[in-house]
C-alpha cells in the first residue's frame, strides 16, 4: 500500500513539474522576445544614428504671441533630437511678440544653455524672421518649425533622415491638414499653382517643417513674403529638393496669425519669385517674349483692317479694333524697351560671386 501511494505521489509530482514546466515556457519564451525586441530596437536605432551625416542640428523657430505652446514645443524638440543622439540648438526668434512668449523663451534659455534667442522690437514678418535666425546658426543641418505645435518635432528625425540621403532640403508635407475647410483648400489651390508654375514637384511649399543642409541657408535671401517659396529659391541656387509625409496637429492655444490675405499676397509674391529667379539675369527673355506677343498681335490686327479698306473698301478710321492694334505695337515696343534697359542693368552689375561652386580642384 506504501508503495502504491509513493507511486502516486512520485505521478503527482512529475504532472504538476510538467504543468509547472509547460507554464514556464510560454513565460520565457516572452522574456526571451522581449529582449531580443528591446535588442533590435536598440540596433536598429544605432543604425538609423550610424545614418545621420550631421554633428549638430539647429532648430529655428520664428513665433509671434505663442506664449502658451513654447515650453510643451521646447520639451517635445528635445525629445526628438536626443532620440537620435545629435548635438543640438534651438533658436527661438520672436517676431515682435505683444504677451509673454519672450519671458517663457528667456526662462527657458536660463534652464538649458543650448536654447538661444532673438528678440524683433516690431513685427517684421516670418520671413524677416527666418533670415535673421538662419545668419546664427552654429549646426551643419537645420531645422525650421512654426511654435504653434502644429508642426510635430517628432518628424525631425525623419526629416534628418531623408536629409542624409544626400538632398540639400527636405520639405515637410501636412497630407492629411487639421486645418479649417477654407484654410485647407485654397492652400491645395495655391500648392497646385505654385507646382506647375515653377516645375518643382512637391505638394507642400509653405510647410513649415522643413530640414536643410547649412550651405542652403547660408545662401538664401528671405524678404517680404519670400517664406513661402524657399524651396523654388532652393531650388533655382542649384539645391536638391525632396519632401517627406509628416504629422499634422490641429492648433492648442491661441489663433492662426494667417487670414484669407496672404493667399493674394502670396500670388504676388509668385511672380516675384519667378521674375528673380528665371530672368533676373536674361531679363530680355522674358519682356522680349511679352513684347514680340503684343507687337505681332497689333501687326495681325492692323493687317487685317488694311485689307478691308483696300479691298472691300470699308471705313476704319473710326473703329475700336484699329486703336486696340496701335495700343498693342505701342506696347510690343515698350517691352522691347524695358528689356533692353534691363540688359544693361544686369551686364552693369554682373558679379561671379553669385554663382555657388559645389566643388572645386
Amino acid at each position: 500500500m506504501m508503495g502504491l501511494n509513493s507511486d502516486k505521489m512520485s505521478n503527482k509530482e512529475t504532472t504538476e513539474n510538467v504543468k509547472s514546466e509547460s507554464q514556464q515556457k510560454p513565460q520565457q519564451q516572452e522574456k526571451k522576445k522581449y529582449y531580443r525586441k528591446r535588442y533590435y530596437n536598440r540596433y536598429k536605432r544605432k543604425v538609423d544614428t550610424q545614418k545621420l551625416s550631421f554633428k549638430k542640428v539647429s532648430v529655428v523657430i520664428p513665433l509671434l504671441n505663442e506664449e502658451e505652446s513654447l515650453r510643451p514645443l521646447y520639451i517635445e524638440i528635445k525629445k526628438a533630437v536626443k532620440s537620435i543622439n545629435i548635438d543640438y540648438e534651438v533658436i527661438f526668434v520672436d517676431d515682435g511678440s505683444k504677451d509673454k512668449s519672450l519671458e517663457n523663451i528667456i526662462q527657458l534659455s536660463k534652464e538649458d544653455k543650448k536654447v538661444k534667442y532673438i528678440s524683433f522690437r516690431k513685427n517684421y514678418g516670418k520671413a524677416a524672421a527666418l533670415q535673421v535666425g538662419f545668419k546664427d546658426v552654429t549646426g551643419d543641418a537645420v531645422v525650421t518649425m512654426d511654435a504653434d505645435l502644429q508642426d510635430d518635432p517628432a518628424e525631425i528625425p525623419n526629416l534628418l533622415k531623408k536629409l542624409s540621403e544626400g538632398f540639400d532640403l527636405v520639405s515637410g508635407w501636412k497630407k492629411k491638414r487639421k486645418d479649417p475647410f477654407v484654410k485647407k483648400y485654397s492652400s491645395k489651390f495655391f500648392n497646385y499653382v505654385t507646382k506647375v508654375m515653377t516645375g518643382i514637384k512637391i505638394h507642400d511649399f509653405n510647410c513649415g517643417l522643413k530640414a536643410y543642409r547649412s550651405e542652403v541657408v547660408q545662401n538664401l535671401s528671405l524678404y517680404g513674403e519670400l517664406h513661402r517659396y524657399i524651396p523654388v529659391l532652393a531650388d533655382w541656387k542649384g539645391f536638391t529638393v525632396s519632401e517627406i509625409i509628416v504629422k499634422h496637429h490641429p492648433r492648442r492655444y491661441g489663433k492662426t496669425k494667417y487670414g484669407i490675405s496672404r493667399f493674394f499676397k502670396g500670388f504676388i509674391d509668385l511672380i516675384t519669385v519667378l521674375f528673380t529667379t528665371r530672368y533676373i539675369k536674361r531679363p530680355m527673355h522674358l519682356f522680349g517674349f511679352l513684347g514680340a506677343i503684343s507687337f505681332v498681335a497689333g501687326l495681325f490686327v492692323n493687317a487685317y483692317l488694311t485689307f478691308e479698306k483696300l479691298f472691300l473698301g470699308k471705313y476704319i478710321g473710326n473703329r475700336p479694333l484699329l486703336f486696340l492694334g496701335i495700343l498693342l505695337i505701342i506696347v510690343g515696343i515698350q517691352f522691347f524697351s524695358i528689356g533692353l534697359i534691363a540688359e544693361l542693368i544686369a551686364h552693369q552689375n554682373r558679379d561671379d560671386a553669385e554663382y555657388l561652386i559645389k566643388d572645386k580642384k
